[in-house]
């Protein structure tokens, strides 16, 4: 495989192709990144680099190019003595990324729900029934890549797609707790449920509605905090309980709601009016 420019070729299950053309660094990047945040490359596995240069027919130059870049995110672990492995999920870090992620979902569902088009309504629509598809035949990928796709779509219905670009860097580590938490009883039906009940609020026009759905969708990953120790000990790292028990301390979610008039005390209306009427005489 040349070392220039390259386009991707992916298999049955994998999520769709990027839209720009890519070098041998930045696809073997897209691919590892994929398999770690999708649990194909599970927290503490080694990588060899050997391995990855034979698979992609290409020199170690790129390889470590793009092993440099996932270790930049906290990917992975790179020691000069013992070898590169997949970084486990830093659980210190999960409680802020899913306040950080609410705060700016509630914001943009709410704007989508002013703002969105018809033809937005129908996106967003057309994605909850593949995801449909999806859970009917237990595809795990393929349901995560349309959670993904309707998330991104809302902020595009907001009129604000660029924030996707904020969201996707604060959620690296908390995708990958997401996977872990998929195969659990009920969970995909469930979040299925939240994301109709999300996308008729956005098609209504309800604005508390659709800040307060997807504030609920995204707590129950808060509460999922206490199950970490049951989900695999092994693939995390910091302190587990303390994650969990800082998410339960947090200060109640603010919801930006469209403000109301105040009440006008119209006892206080008349001296007002004097005074301003008698600077008015003065030439105030």
């Amino acid at each position: 495989m040349s070392e220039g420019v390259l386009t991707s070729v992916w298999e049955v299950g994998r999520p769709a192709s990027p839209t720009r053309v890519m070098n041998s660094a930045q696809l073997i990047h897209f691919h590892l990144r994929d398999d770690i945040i999708s649990m194909r490359r599970r927290p503490g596995e080694p990588i060899a680099e050997k391995d990855i240069t034979q698979a992609y027919g290409v020199s170690r130059t790129p390889v470590r190019e793009a092993l440099l870049r996932l270790s930049e995110e906290g990917l992975i672990d790179i020691a000069a003595k013992s070898g590169t492995i997949v970084s486990r999920i830093p659980a210190d870090e999960l409680p802020e990324a899913i306040l950080a992620r609410k705060a700016i979902e509630q914001m943009t569902a709410r704007m989508a729900a002013e703002l969105a088009a018809k033809s937005d309504v129908l996106k967003l629509r057309a994605i909850v029934e593949r995801q449909k598809e999806a859970l009917k035949s237990n595809d795990i990928d393929g349901f995560h890549v349309e959670d993904e796709a309707l998330h991104r779509s809302i902020m595009a219905a907001a009129g604000q797609p660029g924030i996707w670009r904020f969201v996707e860097g604060i959620k690296v580590q908390l995708d990958r707790f997401r996977r872990l938490t998929l195969p659990q009883a009920n969970r995909m039906e469930r979040a299925l449920a939240e994301h109709t009940e999300l996308v008729d609020a956005i098609a209504a026009g309800n604005a508390d509605k659709a800040a307060t759905v997807i504030g609920d969708h995204l707590d129950w990953l808060g509460a999922s905090l206490a199950k970490i120790r049951d989900i695999g000990p092994d693939y995390f790292s910091g302190n587990l309980e303390d994650a969990h028990t800082r998410w339960a301390r947090r200060a109640p979610a603010i919801i930006v709601a469209t403000p109301k008039k105040p009440h006008l005390d119209t006892s206080k209306l008349a001296p007002q009016t004097e005074h301003m009427d008698i600077k008015s005489r003065e030439g105030a």
